[in-house]
Parts: C-alpha cells; structure tokens; sequence
C-alpha cells in the first residue's frame, strides 16, 4: 500500500489519468443502466446517440486528468459539461459526474492559485446551485420543504470538497513550514557546533601556548643563564639544570594531558584541574628563578571568585611573566592584585627598558592576543604597552558582577 501511494504520488499525471477513465468508465456503465431501466418501463423512449454522450462524458471526465497542473481550468471545465448535461441534454445521470465535480473542486481547493482559486470555486458552485435550484423550484411535483432541504443539503454536499481542500492546503502549508523550520534548526545546529569546534580549539591553542610556552620559556632562560656561569660559577649550573629538568617534565606532563583529551570523544573535559590562585606562589617562585625577581602584591578584602574567572587571571598573570623573561631585559616584576567593590583589578610590571628586538629571538606569538580573549571573556578589559620613564604594563580589569 505505501508503495502505490509512493509511486502515485512520483506520477501524479499518470495517477490522475487513470482516475480520470475510471469516472469515464463509471459515468458510461451509470448511464447505460439508467436507459435501460427507462426503456424496460417506456419500450417507446428513444435516448440521445451513444456518439454525444461520450463525447459529453469525456468532457466531464477527462480534464481530471490535469486536475494538479490546471486546476482552476479543470474544474471550470468539468462544471460546464456537468451543467450541459443536466440542463440542455437532460441526461439523467448525475451521480457519477457529480463526483467527478467534487473531485475538481476538491484540486482547484488544494492547487489552485490563492488570488483566483476563491473566485473560481464560487462561480463554480453558484453555478450548479443555480441548476438545483432550476430542478427543484420548477418542479411542482416537489414539495417545498423538500426542495428547501434538498437546495441546502446539495449546497453542503458541493462546499465540503472545498473545505476539504482548503484544510489539505492548509496542513501542507504547515508541514512545508515546520521542514523548512527543521531544515533551518539543522543549519543552525551545524553552524553552533562548527563554532564550538573552533572554540575549543582555540582553547586549546591557548591552554598550550600559556602552559607549555611557559616552560619551554623557562628552560631557555635557565640554560641561558647556565651557559653564561658555567665558568665563573660552576656550582649555580646544578641549580639551572635542576630547573630545566623540572620545567621540561612539566611540559612534557602538560603535553601528555591536552593530547590525551584531544584523542578522547563523548568524555568529559578532562584539561582539568585548571591553576587557581592558590598555585600563585609557586608561579612566582618559578618565575623568580634566574636573575628576574618577582613581587607579587595583594590589596583590598580578597572576595571569592568563578573558577573559570582564576584561571583567566592565573593565565594573565603567567603569560606576562614570561613575555618579561623573554622579552625585556628587567631584573625585577611587580605583580598586583587589587579587589575593589565592584571589579578585580590585575597588573604585571617590569622595569625593564624596551627593547627593539627581543631578548629571545623567535617568532612573533599570540600571548597578547589570548590575555586580552580572556579578559574579554569575563567583560573585562586589558591594556599593554610600554611605560614612559621604562619597562613594560600589562593592566587588566574584571567587573565582578558580571562574571558572577
């Protein structure tokens, strides 16, 4: 059954041919039988040709046919040979050619064009009304009750194809609107997990940049500096190598930790547990190792803040240190920590003239441009930029009400 409801509706012309011989067939049998039990009652009653009735009932019949692709002229059509029939050949078959009417109502109801379909299905059904009423009210056998009845009783019989139809084209309507919305909430489902695709692996970019170019930084500071005392102060290299040692197995554990998630899928984010401001003193001390010291200073009633709000500033805080070691030839970092009412204040500064190359040379990075993602992903701000008697600032400030 679903296959010939698939295969009509891939053939909706030859579907509707089909249809359309089936009435033609049907309203040839009725009138056959309808003539024949009025010559078995009247010997003398002489019918019309054979010739015009089929020819008047292919006209009836046939442009069902198209009922999908003209609909409007279908039904006109089979109205107005339903009309001749009835009321110029008085032919008195009218069942199965009524049908066949309801059935082009019903598709001008379905298909029709919307500015026209209205006019058309009235003048339709005014139409054949007008012929019932003929029938009926100049018919004196009929009782007028019975005519009353029969006048609206045909009215409601010819106006459900209609409504019919226009509840059909109502629902696909719907149903094209509810696909087009489906398909458009996929689109979007795409596009939001493209995004989130991007997003973490910027996340990523960034937990590797901050962490990993952190240690790797470190090392290179600390073999810097043992290759420089190898000779004058051969006891301080064992310290240097000790830190790179450290260093390189922290990265190396870091490294581990971010590919690991990165090869997992449908887990949790395991790029856990992220740095709080608990570890903030080692981050210090780490960074003081060689010959930059760093001071870090806390001001106002430290309040508790978002996990995520530690991390960012935790990040902030290192990415700086090491721009300072790479990058600038300072001997000392202050950094500052200052709770206000309402927002978190951070600073990182050393006293380190600028340079016009960089103290490690290397590629440019993207270590302003992550602080200033993380502060942004707070609704906070971040400046940088060179102070005006020497040195470097890094600024950031969170309002703390918006990253509650």
């Amino acid at each position: 059954m679903a296959n010939a409801r698939l295969r009509a509706r891939a053939h909706p012309v030859v579907t509707d041919a089909a249809i359309s011989g089936m009435f033609f067939m049907a309203a040839l049998v009725s009138i056959f039988a309808f003539y024949d039990e009025i010559h078995n009652a009247d010997p003398s009653f002489d019918p019309p040709g054979w010739l015009l009735l089929v020819v008047l009932m292919l006209a009836i019949t046939l442009p069902l046919a198209w009922r999908r692709r003209f609909p409007l002229a279908a039904a006109m059509l089979v109205v107005a040979g339903y009309l001749i029939e009835s009321a110029v050949l008085e032919v008195p078959e009218q069942s199965i050619t009524l049908l066949g009417g309801s059935l082009a109502l019903y598709s001008a109801a379905v298909y029709g064009r919307p500015r026209v379909r209205f006019w058309v299905l009235a003048l339709c059904l005014t139409a054949i009304q007008s012929q019932v009423a003929r029938d009926l009210f100049f018919n004196g056998a009929v009782q007028p009750f019975a005519r009353s009845f029969f006048f609206a009783y045909n009215g409601v019989v010819l106006a459900l194809p209609c409504a019919l139809g226009a509840a059909i084209r109502s629902l696909r309507a719907r149903e094209a609107q509810l696909a087009e919305r489906a398909d458009e909430l996929q689109r979007e489902r795409e596009e939001n997990a493209r995004q989130a695709v991007f997003a973490e692996r910027v996340r990523i970019a960034r937990e590797l940049h901050d962490v990993v170019a952190h240690h790797v930084s470190v090392m290179g500071i600390q073999a810097g500096a043992a290759r420089r005392v190898m000779d004058q102060q051969p006891d301080k290299v064992a310290d240097a190598l000790a830190s790179i040692e450290v260093s390189s197995r922290e990265a190396v554990g870091e490294l581990h930790r971010l590919l690991g998630f990165l090869r997992r899928t449908g887990e949790a984010d395991e790029i856990a547990p992220q740095p709080r401001f608990a570890e903030l003193d080692d981050l210090i001390a780490q960074a003081s190792q060689g010959q930059l010291a760093v001071h870090l200073a806390i001001e106002g009633e430290p309040q508790p803040l978002p996990p995520t709000l530690e991390v960012s500033v935790y990040r902030i805080i290192q990415e700086a240190l090491t721009n300072t070691r790479k990058h600038s030839s300072g001997r000392t970092a202050n950094v500052r920590l200052h709770y206000t009412e309402s927002g978190l204040e951070v600073e990182v500064v050393n006293d380190g003239p600028c340079q016009p190359e960089p103290v490690a040379a290397g590629p440019p990075g993207h270590g302003l441009i992550g602080m200033r993602e993380r502060a942004g992903l707070h609704g906070g701000h971040l400046s940088a930029g060179p102070l005006p008697d020497g040195g470097f600032s890094v600024q950031a400030t969170f309002p703390l009400t918006v990253s509650r």
